[in-house]
């Protein structure tokens, strides 16, 4: 009998790792997710609601792929993990087998207690049902006349965005005193704050929630800040304070957890045959300095692969490289190779050189080690660049003076795009001439 293969949840590291599996095998193959019966990409919702696209074109495969590569889907909800049986116990009674599990559950949006924070238009945004809550929430600004917003990260951003494009006025709580400067240098940090209020955001810093009030038919009709005891009608709160883990339901499971679902660098649990991928997975310890739990696109397709292999029968330990990562805060793309670290995690070593253009809508940060010279990363506004390129200098340990003198090479704009890579070589080499008249 075929080994069966059983995979709960259905986004980039599930999908992933039952793709390469049936690549590499003939392995029965089991995704089940409770969300969508087929596979989306979640980072391309806002584009639906924007009108950028349906929902349809957010899904990678035709739904004759799965039949055609003997991938077999189910639309249920797990309630329970019977690993002592090797069973999965479903919300309606129903129960499948399985001979190798891989959890590959996703996140959920975090809450923090805040009085109101379940009423009826109080959302967050991660799932294809939240991207139907806000279309039936905020519609159009008629029915919607303000959203607030709370919670200063990437998701957040993206809401208001999304809302900005329908004309429906936002209210922007951010708790830190500068947008993201938790990740960003300050630098880049007050250049999104102002390019957030040019969009006419109604950016609220260093502002935290108080509660959610409701109006007479129990929805959300205002939010009250916590500082000052202000009301701010609205008639949708988006809660976007991050992501955590979904492993609620694996509690007294015997599966080991802490933030997320514990795995080793082969991405095993602490059960025999059962194994954690994508951002419900944390690593016992980071790998290559990076943070046990990673809630990024791209470390869910790695963890994917990697794990398929194992599951062939080539134990191929999870291994991520250089961190990179890359967003966009309304028309302004950011891009980040290694590390460069905000002022408040930054160690007495890590230097930066910091430029940004005229226009107030592009800038880089390169992080430098004082003592040695050597690279350690750079962040991008508005400057496309390639990410084999920096993937490369990292491995090769380049110092800041090669990376700076070849920056060129590592240009990705469209032709005829404006290069300004000789206006950062001057002011580098100027920074630099000044910092060693004052030594």
């Amino acid at each position: 009998m075929e080994e069966h293969i059983v995979i709960i949840g259905n986004g980039i590291s599930g999908v992933t790792a039952a793709r390469h599996i049936r690549k590499n095998s003939d392995k029965r193959i089991t995704i089940i997710s409770a969300e969508t019966q087929y596979f989306f990409s979640r980072t391309a919702l806002m584009y639906v609601y924007m009108g950028h696209m349906k929902f349809e074109h957010t899904q990678p495969y035709e739904p004759y792929f799965w039949k055609k590569n003997r991938i077999e889907l189910k639309q249920a909800f797990v309630q329970t993990v019977d690993h002592a049986h090797k069973k999965l116990v479903f919300a309606d009674g129903d129960t499948m087998a399985y001979d190798k599990l891989i959890l590959a559950v996703g996140s959920k949006p975090n809450k923090f207690g805040w009085p109101g924070q379940d009423l009826p238009g109080v959302q967050g945004l991660y799932s294809a049902q939240d991207l139907q809550s806000l279309e039936d929430n905020a519609p159009n600004n008629k029915v919607c006349k303000r959203a607030v917003i709370v919670g200063g990260g990437l998701i957040g951003i993206e809401m208001a965005e999304m809302c900005a494009t329908r004309n429906i006025p936002v209210t922007f709580l951010v708790r830190e005193d500068s947008f993201w400067n938790g990740v960003l240098p300050a630098g880049e940090s007050a250049m999104i704050n102002r390019h957030i209020q040019n969009h006419h955001i109604d950016l609220r810093l260093g502002t935290n929630l108080k509660e959610i009030l409701a109006d007479e038919n129990g929805r959300a009709r205002a939010v009250v800040i916590a500082e000052t005891g202000e009301e701010i009608p609205c008639d949708v709160v988006g809660l976007t304070a991050g992501v955590s883990p979904n492993i609620d339901f694996l509690r007294g499971s015997g599966i080991e957890l802490g933030r997320g679902i514990k795995v080793n660098p082969m991405l095993e649990t602490n059960i025999p045959d059962i194994y954690a991928i994508g951002d419900c997975a944390e690593q016992h310890e980071g790998i290559n300095g990076r943070r046990p739990i990673e809630a990024v696109w791209y470390t869910g397709r790695m963890m994917g692969e990697a794990l398929a292999q194992t599951i062939c029968g080539r134990p191929t330990p999870y291994n991520p490289g250089h961190w990179f990562n890359s967003a966009k805060f309304f028309d302004i793309e950011y891009q980040t190779y290694g590390w460069v670290f905000s002022e408040r995690s930054k160690q007495d070593w890590e230097q930066h050189f910091h430029w940004k253009h005229e226009d107030d809508t592009k800038c880089i940060t390169v992080a430098t080690h004082a003592d040695t010279g050597k690279f350690l990363g750079i962040n991008t506004f508005g400057i496309r660049m390639r990410h084999e390129v920096f993937d490369r200098w990292l491995t090769e340990e380049r110092d800041t003076d090669y990376v700076m003198q070849h920056l060129a090479e590592a240009n990705f704009d469209p032709e005829f795009y404006r290069q300004y890579e000789k206006q950062i070589l001057e002011a580098y080499h100027n920074e630099n001439a000044f910092a060693k008249s004052n030594v």
